[in-house]
């Protein structure tokens, strides 16, 4: 026993490293700002130009979400995000199937931003195979995850300053252009949000749709082991996710709403980017404009890939999968290095996979996620702690995580039957899994035992 209990003690932990400014960084890049140009010409069309009131209900719908996050971290300061809180707050056995479930949006995420890489450069340089750019992609994502998650968090930084910037000098083109006559004429309009073609539907399913963009808000709790306070510092950064990235999206979309009060200037809606850089800055500035979606999978690469590590990390320690080898934190860096290794491997088949069935695997898993943080408030505040007594108490822990949950149910109503289909192929074999782990469900999945943590991170 005391062999056991010593050799527990040497392994490492993650180190504890991250403030809040860095993990708030680490959330936009998964986000990616710049995708509220990918959706713009889409939006438009359906919400007939009111793309910014439909991200500003998706903001609110999503704002509840992260606030049931909030409550459950602090509650459960350990990484391990959705997979830990219906683990520990409904569960064990939903808990498992959570993560399960996650792993299809985590663990995909990393590829798909190769997968952008790779058509992005290969159409900037068409005589390089694109086997290059996934390899040399890959490698540059692992081997910042390999050495520190403040490394990659500074690198997020940079990289969502830089996207913040292009959106910045986009606006300005834009006053200058409504100056010029272009678009509605001027800046001092609110047609974006309401006139005389708002309807509420049309815009609701808008809403649906951009909801997508804020998908990632919630990764930061992966990184909750690796963070100073992370009760306090996770909720908050959490909340300033969601929070900026939604003024970000509200901002830029109503300035290019102004600009293009209706799609009937794009050839293509659908993929309307290269044209809104075009008629807003030129050539020169959509090539500027163009090479910067390159920073942005970049970026949300790196935040991707340092969530799902952390995800297989928690769920390696519990013993759900193999701890000697998800479990394994490297003694110097303090990282989950073959975890970090592993996700590398899985992007690599970017070069094999298309767009449209990488982007059909991710939604499932996010909205599971979505749903059960939500269940996860009531069920341990409301229902086991019984706090339900005043009207406050049944505003945060009854009404606030309900509203989360209808806001998610709109967005299930609204998910693509490819992402439906693949996901439940999914859940089907971590059900067959879960069946073996627990001898077909006649004991719960091993859970990690808080009295090894503490004296392994001693």
């Amino acid at each position: 026993m005391a062999d056991a209990l010593q050799e527990q003690t040497a392994k490492p932990g993650l180190k504890k490293s991250l403030k809040l400014w860095q993990i708030v960084m680490m959330g936009l890049a998964y986000l990616t700002p710049m995708t509220v140009f990918d959706t713009f010409g889409i939006v438009s069309g359906i919400s007939h130009g009111h793309v910014p009131a439909s991200y500003l209900l998706a903001l609110a719908g999503v704002l509840f979400t992260a606030i049931s996050y909030g409550k459950l971290v602090r509650q459960f300061p350990e990484a391990g995000s959705a997979y830990t809180y219906a683990q520990k707050a409904i569960n064990p056995h939903v808990g498992f199937m959570v993560g399960w479930s996650s792993l299809l949006d985590y663990l995909f995420l990393p590829m798909i931003n190769v997968l952008l890489a790779k058509l992005y450069l290969s159409v900037l340089f068409p005589e390089v195979p694109p086997w290059i750019w996934v390899v040399g992609f890959v490698a540059i994502m692992t081997a910042a995850n390999l050495r520190s998650v403040s490394l990659v968090a500074n690198f997020n930084t940079l990289f969502v300053l830089v996207q913040v910037a292009i959106i910045s000098v986009f606006i300005f083109l834009v006053i200058h252009g409504l100056y010029r006559g272009e678009g509605v004429g001027t800046v001092w309009s609110m047609q974006p949000f309401i006139s005389e073609n708002a309807h509420l539907i049309p815009i609701i399913t808008g809403a649906t749709i951009v909801c997508f963009s804020f998908l990632g808000f919630d990764a930061v709790t992966t990184l909750s082991e690796e963070t100073h306070n992370a009760a306090k510092t996770i909720p908050r950064a959490i909340f300033l996710t969601a929070l900026y990235g939604g003024l970000i999206f509200i901002v830029a979309s109503f300035f290019m709403q102004l600009f293009f009060p209706d799609v009937s200037r794009f050839k293509n809606p659908d993929a309307a980017l290269p044209e809104i850089a075009l008629y807003v800055g030129g050539k020169l500035f959509q090539s500027v404009f163009l090479c910067t979606t390159f920073i942005n999978t970049l970026a949300s690469g790196l935040a991707s890939h340092a969530s799902v590590s952390r995800l297989l990390y928690v769920m390696g320690r519990d013993n759900v999968f193999p701890e000697r080898i998800f479990g394994y934190v490297h003694p110097k860096w303090r990282t989950p290095a073959l975890n970090v290794i592993m996700v590398g491997i899985v992007a690599l088949s970017a070069m094999y996979f298309d767009l449209v069935t990488a982007t059909a695997l991710i939604n499932f898993g996010a909205l599971v996620a979505f749903t059960f943080v939500n269940l996860a408030v009531f069920n341990q505040f409301y229902r086991r702690e019984g706090r339900n007594k005043s009207w406050k108490e049944k505003l945060h822990y009854l009404a606030l995580p309900m509203v989360g949950a209808a806001t998610v149910a709109v967005l299930w109503v609204n998910l693509e039957a490819t992402s439906l289909t693949l996901g439940l192929v999914w859940a089907a074999f971590g059900v067959l899994y879960l069946a073996w782990l627990t001898r077909r469900f006649r004991q719960p999945p091993p859970q990690f035992d808080k009295l090894r943590a503490e004296l392994g991170g001693k």
